[in-house]
């Protein structure tokens, strides 16, 4: 018997066959067949080893991991471009790089594409292993050594380095880091890429935080355009279309999607389930039953995870890996929806002290472990949860019958910070920037309160109504909460005078002036009563504001004199400055300048330096006694000093650009001012609560205007008008502030595409196909393609995507549709035709947006 064969009968590995070349199929010399975890060759030599792996590059079969998940899926990938570029400028520099983010966000998708990149590149051979079934540090470590092994050979042969991608690891921290704190020195050629919810916390570790998608602006003008532009909008519109081929995004739908988008923080799995309900419910549904996406968004793929099934699991599944002490305090920061400082978790948590005394701890943990992220980079620090684990903590919050003392902390912990305004006459810049900064508590907080008599609620109603009076965009929440606070609490609470002088200046906003001036007497007569007198001096100073509107001269000075009394009396320094201010309003009005001047003087030093939030009123009187003056260049210092920092009432700012305005017609400079006159007119139109100012100012505008007409034919000065009625806020500040912006005709997009081409570009706006689009225009489908390509290229537009929202950005107007059987189509004329067209002199010229009692006055009727 030869020698060979004696040697294989003498072990037990002996009996078992010989184990084949995979590529030539012959005998592998001296191999055997052991017990071991340590894979046996696939080939007899390292020519048989580099004849195979040119095979399998040439059949195109390389696309393809060799662990468990492939590397192909079958659902598009949206967005995420900027990630993958800087992965791939990442990776080289690290051995070990970790995706880290919340439940959902996308970080074992992000990592394929990444690595299938990678793959095809022919930069890395691609090893995948999901550990997600894995649980014991045993089973992980003969998983990802088989799977390394396995590809070693292809690895050498093609002279590549492996890329080894472990997905999710974050419940098994320990054993991923003994595995590969052991792994990478002994395999140079290895780079790991990680994905879990949090940090692996090894040396060399570098750590890729993924955010979610990007959802539309929420300031943006144009919705419709900001939706295109968002990539969680186009990934709720690719994952809709599956279900409802003929979803599209529409002016009418966009508004609704952006808000899906944006209260399920970008985070693709809750996007993807939200979409499929499309087939069932439209948009405007979907947004509205979201108050219950734990319950609505349950709809996973039917063969993914268990955790992946329902946006609830996927919670749980982070949830559940937390400690108790971790669990507890997510779920008492749930009553805190507008994020929170460590100050405000600690008081919040404050029922058990061992929480309260390790917060800076458990804040790390819970931000390391994607639970909770940074908002901003001030200081004091403040933090948010996403609104989805926000909304499961408060589920576990009330499970546990912990919410009623949760609130009652909120709510004792709000009322200390908004003391001030109850107890001081005028509340300084830092307190209302912490107001602004608590508002979505501030309204959580009064929601709770809403269903009692607690009288607390009438602080916090004041202290909302003090941030919401200065918005640009007028919000009616603040007047509703504070009037149902008003009417559920006791007509002797400490802190109804508060409420009452919150309701006057949201009336005041609002341009109700009845109602203003009815609650401001009841704040002030209640206060009386009490004796509180800084409080009283600031509540006889908004009445005398209000008066002062309202076309009482006389009321209003008697008002702000007593005011001024208390401010001088209790040493109370903003409060007299800003009484000094309006009494030198006053004074302007009166035509004594002299004493104006010395009150302004006296005034803007110590709103200057102390008190810069409460300083454009005082900046509009001084540019007032300016003009009055006829000093033109000081007038326009201070009406542009008011438009550089940032007007607290709105009503400031458009004063300001009117004073601006009245300068420029003074200077002869009849287009630029009225192109403001024309800009403030719309501030005043399309924001409910930007009063119209008192008869004296309102005469120094109306001479501005009749001396601009005056010296420009009418047609042009209409033109100029509408062409500052066009102009957005930025735009109207940047004129004013002296930078120059398109005239009477630069107000069209300007672009050097054809009318069709537009037309082309308006209707792809629609969401209609090529095929629609050329019925509607009556071309062949092969034109609109041509129209389309053009687009792309003068524009240097990638995609139709890219073409849709530049189009919804310059507001291009589609065609009209062809008209029906039974519809008549009647002539309609351009507004700026109607603007222009000749009139006799002395007759009104329409003002565009205002109708018909809303005129111009010509030169003749001046």
């Amino acid at each position: 018997m030869p020698l060979q064969h004696q040697r294989q009968l003498s072990h037990p590995e002996s009996q078992l066959p010989p184990t084949m070349c995979e590529t030539c199929g012959e005998p592998m010399p001296g191999s055997k067949r052991s017990g071991t975890a340590t894979p046996r060759a696939r080939y007899c030599s390292n020519a048989c080893r580099q004849r195979s792996y040119r095979l399998r590059q040439r059949s195109g079969s390389m696309d393809t991991s060799f662990g468990c998940e492939p590397l192909t899926q079958l659902s598009s990938f949206v967005g995420r471009t900027e990630e993958l570029v800087e992965l791939a400028q990442l990776l080289p520099k690290v051995r070990l790089l970790t995706l880290t983010g919340p439940a959902g966000v996308g970080k074992t998708r992000l990592a394929l594409e990444f690595a299938s990149q990678q793959s095809r590149s022919r930069r890395y051979d691609v090893v995948v292993v999901r550990l997600s079934p894995l649980g014991e540090s045993d089973a992980i470590r003969r998983q990802v050594l088989s799977a390394l092994d396995e590809a070693t050979g292809e690895a050498e042969a093609a002279g590549r380095d492996q890329l080894l991608v472990l997905d999710d690891c974050e419940h098994v921290l320990e054993a991923c880091g003994s595995l590969l704190t052991t792994l990478l020195p002994q395999r140079p050629g290895l780079r790991v890429l990680a994905t879990s919810r949090e940090s692996l916390r090894l040396p060399g570790e570098s750590v890729f935080s993924v955010a979610g998608l990007p959802v539309p602006d929420p300031d943006a003008e144009n919705v419709l355009a900001a939706c295109h532009r968002s990539e969680a909008v186009t990934l709720f519109i690719d994952r809709a279309r599956a279900l409802a081929r003929d979803f599209q995004l529409t002016r009418t739908n966009a508004p609704h999607l952006s808000e899906i988008c944006t209260r399920l923080d970008g985070l693709p799995l809750s996007i993807e389930m939200a979409a499929r309900l499309i087939r069932v419910f439209p948009p405007a549904e979907v947004r509205g039953r979201l108050d219950d996406q734990l319950a609505l968004l349950r709809n996973g793929w039917r063969l993914a995870d268990a955790r992946h099934q329902s946006l609830h699991a996927s919670l749980k599944w982070g949830y559940d890996l937390l400690t108790p002490m971790e669990q507890g305090v997510l779920r008492r920061l749930s009553v805190l929806p507008g994020g929170f400082g460590p100050d405000a978790a600690a008081t919040i948590a404050a029922d058990d002290p061992d929480v309260a005394a390790a917060m800076p701890e458990i804040l790390i943990s819970l931000e390391a472990k994607s639970l909770i992220e940074p908002v901003g980079t001030g200081s004091p620090a403040r933090f948010r949860i996403l609104e989805s684990m926000r909304r499961f903590g408060h589920e576990q919050l009330l499970a546990a019958h912990e919410d009623t003392g949760a609130y009652e902390r909120l709510v004792a912990c709000l009322t200390t910070l908004c003391l001030p305004l109850h107890a001081e006459s005028v509340v300084s810049a830092g307190t209302l920037a912490s107001w602004e900064e608590e508002r979505v508590n501030l309204r959580h907080a009064m929601q709770r309160l809403a269903t009692g008599a607690d009288e607390r609620q009438l602080l916090l109603a004041g202290a909302l109504a003090a941030v919401e009076t200065g918005e640009v965009t007028v919000q009616p929440r603040a007047a509703d909460l504070v009037a149902r606070a008003l009417k559920s609490t006791a007509p002797t609470s400490v802190y109804r005078s508060v409420a009452l002088a919150a309701a006057a200046s949201l009336a005041r906003r609002d341009a109700h002036g009845e109602m203003a001036a009815r609650r401001a007497d009841e704040a002030v007569e209640l206060e009386r009563g009490h004796g509180r007198s800084p409080l009283l001096g600031r509540l006889l100073l908004i009445r005398g504001m209000i008066r002062q509107a309202r076309d009482e001269p006389k009321g209003a000075r008697t008002d702000v004199s007593e005011a001024l009394d208390i401010g001088v009396r209790l040493h109370q320094d903003w409060l007299t400055a800003l009484c000094r201010g309006m009494i030198a309003g006053h004074q302007v009005r009166g035509g004594e300048l002299g004493e104006a001047e010395q009150e302004i003087g006296r005034a803007l030093p110590v709103l200057r330096r102390a008190a810069p939030r409460w300083l454009h009123p005082v900046l509009v009187t001084a540019g007032s006694l300016a003009l009055e003056k006829n000093d033109l260049p000081a007038a326009e210092a201070y009406f542009t000093e008011t438009l550089r920092t940032s007007a607290f009432h709105r009503d400031d700012t458009v004063q300001a650009i009117e004073g601006t305005a009245v300068v420029a017609a003074r200077a002869g400079q009849f287009d630029r001012g009225l192109r403001l006159l024309g800009a403030a007119e719309r501030m005043r139109i399309g924001r409910r609560g930007i009063r119209q100012g008192d008869r004296w100012w309102r005469q120094r505008v109306r001479e501005a205007r009749d001396s601009a007409y005056q010296a420009l034919p009418a047609a042009r000065a209409t033109a100029w008008l509408e062409a500052g009625y066009a102009l957005s806020h930025q735009q109207a500040l940047a004129l004013a502030l002296g930078d120059d912006v398109s005239g009477p005709k630069a107000s069209q997009p300007v672009h050097p595409l054809s009318r069709r081409e537009q037309d082309v570009a308006a209707l792809i706006v629609e969401g209609l196909t090529n095929r629609q689009i050329a019925a509607r225009m009556h071309v062949s489908v092969r034109t609109v393609e041509t129209h389309i390509r053009h687009i792309r290229t003068t524009l240097g537009l990638r995609s139709r995507a890219h073409v849709a929202a530049w189009s919804a950005q310059q507001r291009l107007e589609p065609p009209a549709a062809p008209p029906t059987a039974d519809s008549v189509v009647l002539p309609t004329v351009p507004l700026r035709q109607r603007v222009q067209e000749p009139r006799r002199a002395g007759t009104p010229a329409r003002f565009p947006g205002r109708g018909a009692a809303h005129d111009v006055r010509s030169a003749a009727s001046g």
